[in-house]
């Protein structure tokens, strides 16, 4: 069943869609096939690292790599124009409770700024808990900025979010579904599916978390229970999160920033938004920011990934409904060995993407691409990782929705010892996940064949 928000959305998109022309993906062969320099550019917060210093550190950080990330990282900076942000502490943030913990404990930590971009803020009581705290580290003189999604909060009442702004917090709803209530151009199709929160310029949380209970219970993650102990209601989403420390952050906050300005959301209060940031720790990152108006660097930088994958490509996708360049990328990738894994949703809350979603199971299978399905819990991470090296998490999904319609954030880490933390959670993943077979598949009843062929025909809106 598609949920009542769901349903009013895509109700409202059937209205106020009428004439409008259909954006199309960055076509994969125009993707850059050889590195046109010798080393990928390290931005500092004093600017860009000298090519020699920049090369050394790769040469150490990298030695252990078993994969040529350094060509892969010239490769995805030519594709998108992003360099790479060395310095940073990055904590892997398994689920619900445990981001919500770190993201409570930041905010109370707070005494400058406090920067919150979300698609949904509900008024559940994760989401009054939050609200409270925001609430009170106001009071206690810290600024608050909030930015919520009105697609994403159509089921919140107006009342929670007046109830912020009466206390002082600077509130903006994005792209509002009523054209009046908007002060800049009306794009009611292009959504923020960003999870992002900032706190004094220093500390950075993003991923595929909303401030909701949805989230309150913890998955079967790294548990001893079995997925078949309990029932499904106790089960909480399944979902990926980081914290980020070091100069990274920065480029975290001007993606609120210029968001909040492309929204003329007016002037934001005065506060130190842009601290001096030091070295954190010694992760090398890459944070990609997307925009409808743009080609989509989230999009080239996995296509990139999967091209260059040398032995596996482990992806983990709450809502996968690839175009037709990702699937030949992935069946390539299967057809010359690479050890091609997805985990999908067994249980979704969205019924359509996830049959359309599997209108592409076939063809995958048939080229060697192994298909888990997660069961019990809701997935709804979006990760992948490759080769054990390169890892994305964020909260673009594999779908035309969030690469053509969507503000997005991900973030890229290259490192050995990040990658291995992130192929523990994928085999995690894996014993609570269930194997789809060509054999099996290929006996699936007609109304799910229907679904799947409906499902195939809306995947532009969805």
């Amino acid at each position: 069943m598609i949920p009542e928000r769901c349903a009013r959305w895509l109700a409202t998109l059937m209205l106020g869609l009428v004439a409008i022309s259909c954006k199309t993906l960055p076509d994969a062969s125009a993707l850059p096939e050889q590195a046109r320099k010798a080393s990928p550019t390290i931005a500092t917060p004093d600017g860009n690292m000298p090519p020699r210093q920049a090369a050394q550190l790769l040469e150490r950080r990298w030695a252990n790599a078993g994969t040529d990330l350094k060509l892969l990282a010239v490769l995805e900076e030519q594709a998108t124009g992003v360099p790479l942000i060395a310095g940073n502490r990055v904590t892997l943030l398994f689920d619900g409770p445990a981001t919500m913990r770190e993201m409570m404990a930041a905010v109370r930590s707070a005494t400058n700024s406090i920067n919150l971009e979300t698609y949904i803020f509900d008024q559940d009581p994760i989401g009054l808990q939050f609200a409270d705290l925001l609430i009170d580290k106001r009071r206690q003189g810290v600024v608050v900025n909030v930015m919520y999604d009105a697609v994403g909060t159509l089921g919140t009442p107006q009342a929670f979010f007046d109830r912020m702004k009466a206390a002082g917090i600077t509130m903006l709803a994005f792209n509002p579904v009523n054209p009046a209530r908007g002060p800049g151009r009306w794009e009611l199709n292009n959504r923020d599916h960003r999870k992002v929160l900032v706190v004094d310029g220093k500390m950075a949380f993003t991923g595929g978390i909303n401030i909701s209970s949805t989230y309150a219970n913890s998955s079967f993650f790294r548990s001893r229970q079995k997925p078949s102990e309990t029932g499904h209601q106790k089960v909480g989403w399944r979902d990926t999160h980081i914290k980020i420390e070091g100069p990274a952050v920065a480029t975290l906050q001007w993606a609120f920033i210029n968001n909040w300005v492309r929204q003329a959301g007016g002037e934001l209060p005065r506060a130190n938004y842009f601290p001096v940031l030091q070295a954190a720790g010694d992760k090398i990152v890459r944070v990609l920011a997307t925009e409808p108006d743009h080609d989509s660097s989230i999009y080239k930088s996995l296509l990139l990934a999967i091209g260059e994958a040398k032995k596996s490509i482990h992806i983990t996708q709450a809502y996968f409904v690839p175009d037709q360049q990702v699937i030949d990328a992935l069946c390539a990738a299967a057809r010359r060995g690479v050890d091609v894994k997805l985990v999908l949703p067994g249980v979704s809350d969205h019924s359509l993407v996830f049959h359309a979603g599997q209108a592409f199971y076939d063809e995958l299978l048939e080229s060697g691409v192994k298909i888990y399905q997660l069961q019990v819990a809701v997935l709804h991470a979006k990760t992948a990782v490759i080769d054990s090296v390169w890892s994305t998490i964020g909260s673009a999904n594999i779908d035309r929705r969030s690469f053509i319609h969507n503000y997005e954030l991900n973030v890229v880490v290259m490192d050995p010892a990040f990658g291995r933390d992130m192929e523990s959670a994928f085999n995690e993943d894996l014993r609570d996940s269930k194997e789809v077979t060509l054999a099996q598949w290929r006996k699936r009843p007609l109304k799910d064949r229907f679904m799947e062929m409906i499902g195939r025909m809306a995947e532009y809106w969805i």
